[in-house]
């Protein structure tokens, strides 16, 4: 087992410690950090009581501090439904009953801004926008979409777009010899082959999450590059239509190790092909993403 590997298995072991995991598998941190402060539960009372509720079932917190966790519950409100479009938000009203400061409601509405979901104008105010302005592809709003009432659609989309990123990547990736690279796919085979073995699942799905990572980079295409966060989101919001690696297999495993034959042969019709036999281990992939037609 090479050193890569073997210090791999021991990050992706250490996910209480709060380290990063090298290669920036820890690119979404979604479990919670132990201790991190929370945006309190706000009682809200009346006929404006929707956003309470959404509070006290948010599951927001990734340990981001309050600015963070108050950008978590108000995305989810909006994308669930819950603050529908053109919705009024005025800051001091979500200021008081979250209990948070006038500064942490600004910036949080700027980030929520920049991924679309909500306008400021002057005289208008901040009012939430329709979903046909907001970022799709932001990878936080891909999740709170996979967890809330828009989650099959929203998994469907992912397996969708999976299905046209990878298997391009994987024949473009062919075509570009870099040896290094090569190798840490390697390695991540090697990693998730003995993460199988002892029933390791969290070092598995990092181990899988880097080697998706790492072939679309390899593809030497930058606007395919650009793409690549929407696999990883894909990977950690995995369920209802499942793939080839939602679940470790053998069968998984083998497949991914097919993908690392073909690019080291310079294979690219093996490397998408195989790519494309991993993205349908499961047979429930078919009623979503049907194979193409073979001329």
């Amino acid at each position: 087992m090479s050193t890569l590997a073997h210090t791999m298995m021991t990050a992706a072991r250490s996910v209480d410690s709060g380290l990063p995991a090298p290669g920036g598998i820890d690119r979404y941190p979604y479990a919670e950090a132990p201790g991190a402060d929370r945006v309190p539960t706000p009682a809200w009372e009346g006929a404006d009581n929707e956003l309470g509720r959404v509070g006290r079932r948010s599951a927001g917190s990734r340990g981001r501090g309050l600015h963070g966790q108050l950008v978590q519950q108000l995305g989810q409100m909006i994308v669930s439904g819950d603050l529908g479009a053109d919705r009024p938000l005025v800051p001091e009203e979500i200021g008081q009953r979250f209990e948070v400061s006038r500064t942490v409601v600004r910036e949080s509405l700027r980030v929520l801004e920049a991924k679309g979901l909500v306008s400021a104008r002057p005289n208008v105010g901040t009012r939430v926008r329709p979903v046909s302005d907001w970022n799709l592809l932001d990878a936080d709003i891909i999740e709170w979409r996979a967890f809330g009432p828009q989650r099959d659609d929203q998994r469907r989309e992912l397996t969708e777009l999976r299905w046209t990123i990878e298997p391009l990547a994987a024949r473009l990736a062919a075509g570009h010899g870099r040896e290094d690279v090569q190798q840490r796919l390697g390695d991540m085979v090697e990693i998730m082959g003995h993460a199988i073995a002892q029933g390791d699942s969290i070092t598995f799905s990092r181990a899988d999450a880097e080697f998706h990572s790492l072939l679309i980079q390899l593809a030497g295409n930058r606007m395919l590059e650009h793409l690549s966060g929407i696999v990883s989101a894909a990977l950690q919001v995995s369920g209802g239509p499942v793939t080839g690696c939602d679940r470790p297999t053998d069968a998984s495993l083998a497949h991914h190790a097919r993908i690392v034959e073909a690019l080291a042969a310079g294979d690219s019709q093996g490397a998408e092909a195989a790519m494309r036999q991993l993205l349908m281990v499961h047979p429930e992939v078919e009623r979503v993403v049907p194979a193409p037609r073979e001329h």
